[in-house]
């Protein structure tokens, strides 16, 4: 009976021995297995969104999306103070449709109360000066500086047309470095058939700066220039290293992000080359820029005003900084109590 029970038992340890054997095996197993799925997902998922990025990266460059201020009906200027406004559509191309302030000369602020777009358009020959703001990157034209800007221009005397371009607030269409310089244009020969002999002046802002080099380049293939151009915190995909760039954020915020995806002007996806487009353009600019400006460092703004200077001269071409220790950083330079009698001065020597 002994010899039974050492026979048994001998029996059970060797089983438990198979099973723990075949446990270890499993356990070793099991890692490899992880890995593998682990590495096959992240190649399905590089893969995916190598499809979808070049959209991605046109959402992240305009960030049109996000319309900002919320809650806003930009159909209705007066709802934010704009009470000499009136709101607009124009079709840049067909499918196309753009929302357009018009603010009119402070002056005439009462006399505009209950008027008409058509009443609004034949004010556009009354011989004031008009500027058109071609504004950044996010957001919509009921952004506050970009409401302050309208104001700045408005108590000068000017007319201030302030589009969406397509994407951005109530625009449809999807943005593109092409379209947005088609707006610019289309809204730009828009003003000149309705404003007689009265000067056109374009102001670009950030992301507006490229836009409206763009477009004035393509003005002097057509035999025309511009009357009058401001660059407020232009930048320069040309010279600003990725870090530095207003538009790529996500490229240094994300490490490795880059060597997977192509930067955003890959495939002319966007280009802006606005220090060639200076070597070309005509039309006298005013830089501005402040000093503190934390998306374009002053620097840019330095090197680009030079290039200008050396296409055109000094006398054509103004660099205006801002001191930095009032925060103006890269949208606040409308409140600067100097700023309208800077543009006075631009506008009388055109």
């Amino acid at each position: 009976m002994a010899r039974k029970r050492v026979v048994k038992q001998d029996g059970i340890s060797s089983a438990g021995n198979k099973v723990q054997s075949s446990a270890r095996v499993q356990k070793e197993r099991t890692p490899s297995r992880w890995w593998l799925k682990g590495g096959l997902l992240a190649l399905f998922v590089i893969f995916i969104l190598q499809r979808i990025l070049p959209e991605l990266i046109q959402h992240l460059v305009y960030t049109h999306r996000l319309r900002v201020p919320f809650f806003v009906d930009l159909s209705r200027p007066a709802d934010l103070s704009l009470n000499h406004t009136i709101n607009m559509y124009l079709t840049s191309e067909e499918g196309i449709s753009l929302g357009v302030w018009h603010t009119l000369p402070k002056s005439q602020w009462k006399e505009a109360q209950g008027k008409d777009l058509a009443w609004y358009q034949n004010t556009l020959r009354d011989g004031s000066p008009v500027f058109i703001y071609l504004h950044g990157n996010t957001g919509t034209r009921a952004a506050a500086h970009r409401i302050g800007v309208a104001k700045v221009l408005s108590a000068l005397g000017y007319h201030v047309l302030v589009p969406d371009y397509r994407g951005f607030g109530d625009s449809t269409g999807e943005p593109t470095e092409a379209g947005l310089t088609t707006d610019a244009l289309y809204v730009y020969n828009w003003v000149k058939a309705r404003s007689g002999n009265s000067l056109v002046v374009i102001w670009g802002h950030s992301l507006g700066t490229g836009v409206a080099t763009n477009a004035a380049v393509k003005l002097i293939e057509q035999g025309q220039v511009f009357d009058g151009v401001m660059l407020e915190g232009a930048f320069n995909s040309a010279r600003q290293e990725i870090r530095l760039h207003p538009f790529t954020w996500y490229y240094w915020t994300f490490p490795g992000f880059g060597y997977f995806f192509p930067e955003p002007w890959a495939n002319n996806k966007v280009v802006f080359p606005t220090e060639e487009n200076l070597k070309k353009m005509r039309s006298p600019i005013l830089f501005l820029h402040a000093l503190d400006d934390h998306l374009v460092p002053f620097p840019i703004a330095q090197q680009m005003y030079e290039v200008a200077v050396s296409a055109q001269n000094a006398e054509r071409v103004k660099l205006m900084s801002f001191d930095g220790s009032q925060g103006y950083l890269h949208n606040g330079l409308y409140r600067d109590p100097g700023l309208p009698d800077v543009i006075k001065k631009f506008v009388l020597s055109l």
